[in-house]
C-alpha cells in the first residue's frame, strides 16, 4: 500500500509546522501539532469555532456545512472551517485569535527610566457662554475667546475631524469642557476634567506590546500584548518585503491588518483600564508613540519597503515622524498625532533607539553591549562615547520556527531543559505535557546535548553515543518518548534543528565580535551585557554562553531587561525631552553594515561553533 502524500502546513500566528496526511484534515493536523485550535462541536462543521483562514495553497472544495456558514466574501477572504478542510498542497493557516484556545505568552514587561513628565498634549479647563439672541458668535470663536481669557495666544487651529464634533461636544456638556492642545493645535474636544490618554506601541516583527498610559500622572493604567497579523504573510522582515513588493496591493494589505491588530488591542486596553476609572474610551486617546524596526516601521505608516530589500538596504525615511492617526486608521482622538521616532538604518529602526534610551547606555561611561533578541536582532556597543551598532538576521529559529517541533511560547512548551543527577529534566509552560520546543527549551536541549556528549563542538552528533538514533536517513536525539508527550509524538532534535540555531547564534555572535573588533577591544572589556526583548527575556544566560551564542563572561555582568522597546516608547510619550535625547542618540549611532564587513565571512564561519 502506498503512503498518502503528505504535506506541511505552517499555522500562523503560533508558528508551527505539522506534517499531514491528505486524508487528515486541518483539524487534525493542528491537534497533532499540539495546537489548541477550538473546536466546540467536536468537529463536525456545524459551530464556526474552529475558523481558520487559507493565505497560501489549496484546500478541498467548501463543504455544504461551510457554505452554511460563510458567504462568498469570506471564503473568497480564505475563511473556512478547519474540520471540514483537507490539504491538497503545502499550506500556510492563519488562525484568527479567537479560535485559539490557549493563548501564548508574551512579553511586554520592560524597565523605563523614570522621567519629568513633559508631554506634547495638555488640557485646557474652559467654561464658555453659551449662545444668546444678543451674542452670536460661532462655536469656534467662544472656544478661541475663552482661550483668550485663559492667557493661551492665538493663532489656534481646529483640525477638520475635531471641527465636526465641536458644535454637539459643547453643548452635551453644558459648555463646561476640556480641550487637548497640541502645539496650538486642538486634538480633542472632551468633557470637563477628562483625563487625558497617550498609546505607546513597540511592533516586533513576531509580537506586539501597547501600553495605555495617562499622560497627566505618567501611570501606565493597562497593557497587552499580541501577536503580530503579519506573520501569516511572512516569518520574517525579508518574506514581508517580498510580499509587499510582489503582491498587488501587498503594502496596503501588510499595513490594514497591522492597524486592525493594533485597533483591537486598543478596545482592549480601555476596556482594561474601565476598571479603574469607568469614564475612560479611546477618544481621550490624544497622543500615540509607535516603534518598530525599519520594515516594521515603513509598514506600518505605509511607506514603501522595495528599497529596504536590495542593497545598500537603505530606508525612505530616518528622521522623526509625526502622522495623522485618522489617515492611518488608528481610532483615538480625532486630532491626534503618531509619534515615529529616527530610524537608524535599514535593519537598524526606531525600537533599537527606544532601547538605548531606556536602557541609558547611550549616555553611561563604562562599555557596554545592548542586544534585543529577535526575528531581526539588533546589538549596540557603547566604548568610549561611541555607539556602533549592527543587525544580524538571525531568523525565526528562537520562535521555534524551522525547528521539527519547535513552536512558539504558548502553554505545553518545553521552556527549559537541565541535566538534574545526570538526567534529563524538562519544564514546559504552564507544566502541562509537552508538545513542542520553544526557543528558551531548544536552546537549553542543544547545551545539555553538548554537556553530555552528544554533540561536538560543531554541533555534529556523536554517532557511537547511546542516546543518538537513526530514523531512516536522519540522525536524532530523543528528547521527550511519545508515550510522555501531550501529542502522542517524539519530542526530538534532529541535526536539522541544531543547524538553524547554529546559523541564529552564529549571525548574533559574529555581530557582537565585529563590532568588539571595529572598536578595538575584547569582550573581557565588556562590563555589562543587556539583554532586552522576548526571547531574551526567557533564555538560561548560561546556556546560551554554552552554545557560544554569547561570550563567556561573569554571569554578573548580564542583564535581562524585558521589553526595553516598549519601556523607551513608554518614555517619549511622556516627555518631549526624552524624543530629544532619542533624536541625538540615533544620531550618535555609528552603523555597520555585516554583509559588506571585510572580516564578516570568516567571523562567521568561526560563530557557528559550539
Amino acid at each position: 500500500m502506498q503512503n498518502k502524500p503528505e504535506h506541511t502546513i505552517i499555522f500562523q500566528p503560533v508558528g508551527r509546522r505539522v506534517i499531514s496526511e491528505s486524508r487528515s484534515s486541518v483539524l487534525n493536523a493542528a491537534q497533532d501539532g499540539g495546537i489548541a485550535l477550538a473546536s466546540i462541536c467536536g468537529g463536525v462543521g456545524i459551530c464556526d469555532s474552529c475558523k481558520i483562514r487559507l493565505l497560501h495553497g489549496k484546500l478541498t472544495d467548501p463543504t455544504l456545512e461551510e457554505k452554511a456558514l460563510f458567504s462568498e466574501g469570506e471564503f473568497q477572504a480564505g475563511f473556512r472551517l478547519a474540520c471540514q478542510s483537507f490539504p491538497l498542497s503545502d499550506l500556510t493557516i492563519e488562525i484568527p485569535p479567537e479560535s485559539l484556545t490557549a493563548p501564548q505568552r508574551l512579553q511586554i514587561e520592560g524597565q523605563a527610566q523614570s522621567v519629568q513628565l513633559d508631554p506634547p498634549v495638555i488640557p485646557i479647563e474652559l467654561d464658555i457662554p453659551e449662545p444668546t439672541i444678543t451674542d452670536l458668535r460661532a462655536d469656534t470663536m467662544r472656544v478661541k475667546d475663552s482661550l483668550v481669557q485663559k492667557g493661551i495666544p492665538l493663532p489656534v487651529e481646529f483640525k477638520y475631524l475635531v471641527l465636526k464634533t465641536i458644535s454637539p461636544l459643547l453643548r452635551a456638556n453644558n459648555w463646561h469642557v476640556s480641550l487637548a492642545m497640541r502645539k496650538g493645535s486642538i486634538v480633542a474636544i472632551l468633557p470637563s476634567k477628562s483625563p487625558l490618554l497617550g498609546l505607546a506601541v513597540d511592533v516586533g516583527t513576531t509580537k506586539l506590546a501597547a501600553y495605555l498610559c495617562d499622560l497627566g500622572t505618567g501611570t501606565i493604567l493597562a497593557k497587552t500584548g499580541a501577536m503580530n497579523p503579519q506573520t501569516g504573510f511572512g516569518e520574517d522582515v525579508i518574506s514581508r518585503i517580498s510580499y509587499s513588493n510582489n503582491v498587488s496591493d501587498g503594502n496596503k494589505v501588510l499595513q490594514s491588518r497591522l492597524i486592525d491588530t493594533l485597533n483591537e488591542a486598543i478596545e482592549e486596553l480601555c476596556l482594561n483600564a474601565r476598571t479603574l476609572n469607568p469614564i475612560l474610551n479611546s477618544d481621550q486617546i490624544v497622543e500615540a508613540v509607535v516603534v518598530g524596526n525599519t520594515a516594521m516601521h515603513h509598514l506600518f505608516a505605509g511607506l514603501p519597503v522595495h528599497q529596504l530589500g536590495v542593497a545598500p538596504y537603505v530606508p525612505a525615511v530616518s528622521e522623526p515622524l509625526e502622522l495623522d492617526a485618522h489617515i492611518i486608521g488608528l481610532k483615538i482622538a480625532p486630532g491626534a498625532k503618531i509619534h515615529l521616532p529616527s530610524n537608524i538604518a535599514g535593519y537598524v529602526g526606531a525600537d533599537h533607539v527606544a532601547m538605548l534610551l531606556s536602557t541609558g547606555i547611550s549616555f553611561a561611561t563604562k562599555t557596554s553591549i545592548a542586544i534585543d533578541i529577535g526575528t531581526n536582532t539588533e546589538i549596540t556597543l557603547a566604548h568610549n562615547n561611541q555607539l556602533l551598532s549592527c543587525s544580524c538576521a538571525s531568523g525565526p529559529a528562537f520562535e521555534g520556527a524551522h525547528i521539527q517541533a519547535g513552536m512558539r511560547a504558548a502553554p505545553g512548551a518545553i521552556e527549559r531543559v537541565q541535566i538534574i543527577h545526570g538526567e534529563l529534566r524538562i519544564q514546559t509552560i504552564d507544566n502541562l505535557d509537552p508538545v513542542g520546543l520553544c526557543g528558551s527549551g531548544i536552546l537549553d536541549a542543544i547545551a545539555c546535548m553538548l554537556d553530555i556528549g552528544v554533540l561536538d563542538h560543531r554541533g555534529s552528533f556523536i554517532l557511537d553515543h547511546p542516546s543518538v538514533r537513526q530514523t531512516g536517513p536522519k540522525r536524532e536525539f530523543l528528547l521527550v518518548d511519545h508515550k510522555k508527550t501531550g501529542n502522542g509524538r517524539d519530542l526530538v532534535v534532529s541535526r536539522q534543528d541544531i543547524n538553524e540555531i547554529q546559523l541564529a547564534k552564529g549571525a548574533i555572535r559574529a555581530g557582537i565580535e565585529i563590532l568588539l573588533e571595529y572598536a578595538g577591544i575584547s569582550a573581557e572589556m565588556v562590563e555589562e551585557f543587556i539583554i532586552a526583548g522576548a526571547f531574551g527575556t526567557y533564555i538560561n544566560i548560561p546556556s546560551a554562553i554554552r552554545i557560544g551564542m554569547l561570550p563567556a563572561l561573569p554571569l554578573i555582568r548580564f542583564h535581562q531587561v524585558g521589553n526595553a522597546a516598549g519601556a523607551g516608547a513608554r518614555q517619549m510619550l511622556l516627555s518631549l525631552e526624552q524624543r530629544r535625547l532619542a533624536e541625538e542618540i540615533a544620531k550618535r549611532v555609528h552603523y555597520i553594515e555585516l554583509s559588506t564587513y571585510p572580516n564578516f565571512a570568516n567571523i562567521f564561519s568561526k560563530s557557528l561553533f559550539m
